[in-house]
C-alpha cells in the first residue's frame, strides 16, 4: 500500500527513549599512525538514537546546543540533545505534496548558514530551502530550477565563507531512482553553486552520482565524493577566484580497499580544523589526510549516510542507517 504523506507542519513534536547507558557498536581501525593524533582506536562508538529508516543530514546548532538530522524517507527532521534524546522537529521536511512521491522524499543535507539558518537540500521538492529555525511558516526556496526544468533531488548542500552555496543533485528522491524515469528533467546529475547573489550555475555534470561535499582550509578546492560503485572516488576541483569550479582530479579513491573486499560509494563528509577529511565511504567513515593518504576507518557495521562535529567541536555525529551515532575525536570540526 503507498503511503500517504499529509502536508502538516509539526515542530517539537514526539520524543524517543533516552538510553541511560549508551549502546556501542563497531570498532576503529588504524592505517596509519598519525591518526592516533586524531581519534583514540579504543573510543566506544555510541548508539545515541535509533529507530529510523535511513538518518541522514547531521548539523550541530551551536547557538542551541543541538543536533539536528533527517530521516529521509520519513520526511521529517530531528532534533536530539544528551539530555533528551532525539524528538522529532519538522514534518514535512522536503515534500510538501499530500501523495506518496518516492521512497525518499524528505529533506537530506542540512546546514546552518551564515545568517543562522536551517538551509535544507529537499528530495521531493527538488529544491535548495532556506528557513529560520523554529519558523517552518518562513521557508523560501533558494533555487529549484535550472533553465526551466525542475533539478533531480538535491542531495548535499555546503556554504563558503563568501557566502557561496555549491550543492550536489542525483536522482535518488526521484519515484524511479534513476536516469529513465518521466519525473527527471534534467539529462546529468550535476554539481551546482549558487553565488551569493542568489544566482545558480551548473558546474559540473559527468559525474554519474555526485553526493557528499566540502571544501579544504583556504577553500581553493572543492571535494566531491562519488556514490557510483564505477567511479568509488573522491574527485577535488580547483575553485577559481569567483568561485567556478575548474577540472577536477581524483583525490582519493578506493582501490587498496577494494582489494580487501572492502566496497561502497561515498556520501556525506566534513573537513577537522587540520584539513583531515572524514567521509563515509568503503567500509564505513574514512579518515583522510589533506595529500589523500587513508589514516584510518571507523567501522560501524552498517550503510553511513553523513557526519558531522557538535557538543564541544571534539565529537564526530554519525549518521548510519537506522542509527544515530557519537564518537569522541582528539580533534575539532571545522568551522
Amino acid at each position: 500500500m503507498k503511503k500517504l504523506i499529509l502536508p502538516l507542519i509539526t515542530i517539537l513534536g514526539l520524543s524517543t527513549a533516552v538510553n541511560a547507558q549508551y549502546k556501542t557498536i563497531g570498532k576503529i581501525h588504524v592505517y596509519d599512525e598519525s591518526v592516533n593524533t586524531l581519534i583514540d582506536p579504543s573510543t566506544p562508538i555510541e548508539i545515541v538514537a535509533e529507530g529510523y529508516t535511513w538518518s541522514e543530514g547531521p548539523v550541530w546548532v551551536k547557538k542551541g546546543g543541538y543536533l539536528l538530522f533527517s530521516d529521509v524517507p520519513e520526511n521529517k527532521i530531528y532534533q536530539w540533545t544528551a539530555e533528551k534524546g532525539a524528538v522529532l522537529y519538522l514534518t514535512p521536511s522536503g515534500y510538501t505534496g499530500s501523495t506518496y512521491y518516492s521512497y525518499e522524499p524528505g529533506a537530506n543535507g542540512l546546514i546552518i548558514n551564515q545568517k543562522g539558518n536551517l538551509v535544507s537540500a529537499e528530495h521531493g521538492d527538488r529544491r535548495i530551502a532556506e528557513m529560520p529555525l523554529g519558523k517552518p511558516e518562513s521557508k523560501k526556496s533558494l533555487t529549484g530550477l535550472w533553465e526551466g526544468k525542475k533539478l533531480n533531488s538535491p542531495n548535499d548542500v555546503i556554504q563558503a565563507n563568501n557566502g557561496d552555496y555549491y550543492f550536489t543533485d542525483p536522482p535518488y528522491g526521484l519515484p524511479g531512482r534513476g536516469k529513465e524515469e518521466p519525473a527527471k528533467e534534467l539529462a546529468y546529475q550535476g554539481v551546482y553553486r549558487i553565488s551569493k547573489k542568489g544566482e545558480l550555475s551548473l558546474q559540473y555534470d559527468k559525474m554519474a552520482r555526485p553526493n557528499g561535499l566540502a571544501m579544504n582550509l583556504d577553500e581553493s578546492i572543492l571535494y566531491v565524493g562519488s556514490s557510483e560503485p564505477k567511479e568509488s572516488h573522491i574527485l577535488a576541483f580547483p575553485v577559481d577566484k569567483k568561485g567556478n569550479l575548474g577540472e577536477p582530479s581524483v583525490f582519493f579513491d578506493a582501490a587498496e580497499l577494494a582489494k580487501q573486499g572492502i566496497r561502497g560509494g561515498y556520501d556525506g563528509m566534513k573537513l577537522d580544523s587540520k584539513g583531515n577529511i572524514w567521509t563515509t565511504g568503503p567500509g564505513g567513515i574514512l579518515i583522510i589526510s589533506p595529500a589523500g593518504k587513508l589514516l584510518g576507518r571507523i567501522e560501524t557495521g552498517n550503510p553511513n549516510s553523513n557526519v558531522n562535529f557538535g557538543e564541544d567541536g571534539s565529537t564526530l555525529f554519525i549518521t548510519s542507517k537506522m542509527n544515530l551515532l557519537r564518537v569522541k575525536t582528539k580533534t575539532k570540526g571545522l568551522q
